[in-house]
């Protein structure tokens, strides 16, 4: 985690499908749902190859604004920004474009965990 470093960026890019859309009328148009799902996986790729062995990463929360809408087919482009890193904690500012404008922004917060911790108190969830 050492190598983290706030100002650092990350860009991911989708293909609408039917499948990340809800329907408006007659449209079909890219779901609030899925951009969040878009901004949590463009933070966790900005992140993943600075973990130490045994570490991973989970989503503490999302402040998102989906600010217009994307039909089916066309692009969109998550630009994302390490604006905080508290211990643990990291801290991202994420815009989303589409092919034609800015259709959405988000800041996400994502913690760093030890995974057999994780896992040890998941299976103990699942036993109770």
């Amino acid at each position: 985690m050492e190598t983290l470093k706030v100002g650092m960026t990350h860009t991911l890019e989708w293909e609408v499908t039917e499948k990340l859309c809800t329907s408006r009328g007659d449209y079909k148009v890219f779901s609030t749902p899925s951009m969040t799902l878009l901004v949590e996986m463009a933070s966790q790729q900005l992140a993943a190859p600075h973990l130490e062995p045994g570490q991973g990463q989970v989503g503490l929360s999302v402040n998102i604004r989906h600010l217009a809408p994307t039909p089916i087919g066309k692009k969109v482009r998550a630009e994302v920004e390490l604006t905080g890193i508290d211990r643990r904690k990291l801290t991202f500012k994420v815009k989303v474009f589409d092919d034609v404008e800015q259709v959405g922004e988000a800041e996400h917060e994502r913690f760093v965990i030890d995974v057999d911790q994780y896992i040890e108190r998941l299976k103990k969830k699942i036993e109770a």
